[in-house]
């Protein structure tokens, strides 16, 4: 049970700014360690296999901080793990692109600038409402289920390794000068850890999804670059009936990227971004419910 206190607590809480304005949150410090290992490490020849004992150590250091909290009972480990889930911050940055589009265009470009990496000036209405539909279902996934997965596989430690691993991947893991080379590992292994966790996600989505066409699925996930980010977006794109992905800027170049559920709505606004909102609860109550079954059963055996 207490995977699903740490999921209801991060549900009503979501990232307190009185706590976090005063302390730094555990993916901050993360972060400081993989920039300071960065800064340390990437340098000089053999920069692959410098990036694989980096991510070696903060993996087993992440393992180790996860038993001794462990050993400090169910209630702290619920609470630590509450603070490692995105469910209710997830819902929030998105809910508030939606507001931001109603004000205005340039008021929604501003918004979901805060939570895609694209270039946002040149977008329409449609455009940015894709691209915090997509943010939702990709980071459902990445922040939400995967935790969710690798604490009821391994419990804390494995949640902190998964954590540990992300967030390495989202700040070295890109095929840049700087970063291909030391971040490969962090890269590679964040797609091992994901690769469950993200096809799940499709499958919470999709339970939502009453005319599912399942071989459309399967042709959509496989049109995106990342071996994962497919699933949940391919599955949330046919769960709203909104065409997805679609052409994008990035860094002032253009990328033509095919459109997932081509078939779907390509007029997408406020309204699909609440529809949205409203499939991570609904993906999210199906993960709770998975969770207390598998709680009960393993109680009774």
């Amino acid at each position: 049970m207490t995977l699903a206190f740490a999921m209801i607590l991060d549900a009503i809480f979501g990232e307190p700014k009185w706590l976090y304005n005063r302390v730094p949150h555990p993916a901050v410090l993360m972060g400081r360690a993989i920039g300071w290992a960065d800064k340390r490490f990437n340098s000089g020849s053999g920069r692959r296999a410098k990036g694989a004992f980096v991510m070696a150590a903060l993996i087993v250091a992440a393992a180790a901080l996860g038993l001794a909290i462990a050993e400090l009972g169910n209630v702290v480990t619920a609470i630590v793990a509450a603070t490692l889930l995105a469910q209710r911050s997830l819902v929030d940055h998105v809910a508030r692109v939606a507001d931001a589009l109603r004000l205005s265009t340039q008021a929604g470009r501003s918004e979901v600038a805060m939570i895609v990496g694209r270039d946002t000036a040149g977008m329409d209405d449609p455009a940015i409402a894709r691209a915090a539909i997509e943010s939702a279902a990709e980071n459902f996934s990445d922040g939400v289920l995967a935790p969710i997965f690798w604490f009821a596989l391994a419990g804390l430690p494995g949640l902190l390794v998964y954590k540990i691993t992300n967030t390495a991947d989202s700040m070295i893991g890109y095929r840049t000068p700087r970063h291909e080379a030391f971040g490969w590992a962090a890269a590679r292994f964040d797609d091992v850890l994901n690769w469950v966790p993200a096809r799940l996600s499709a499958i919470a989505f999709a339970v939502w999804t009453p005319a599912l066409n399942v071989q459309e699925l399967l042709a959509d996930a496989r049109l995106h670059r990342s071996p994962n980010a497919g699933w949940p977006e391919a599955a949330m794109a046919q769960s709203l009936d909104v065409a997805l992905s679609g052409p994008r800027s990035y860094e002032g170049e253009m990328r033509n990227f095919p459109f997932v559920h081509p078939t779907g709505r390509r007029d997408a606004g406020p309204a699909e971004i609440d529809a949205a909102c409203q499939r991570l609860w609904n993906a999210w109550t199906v993960t709770l419910i998975t969770v207390l079954l598998g709680s009960g059963i393993a109680t009774l055996i």
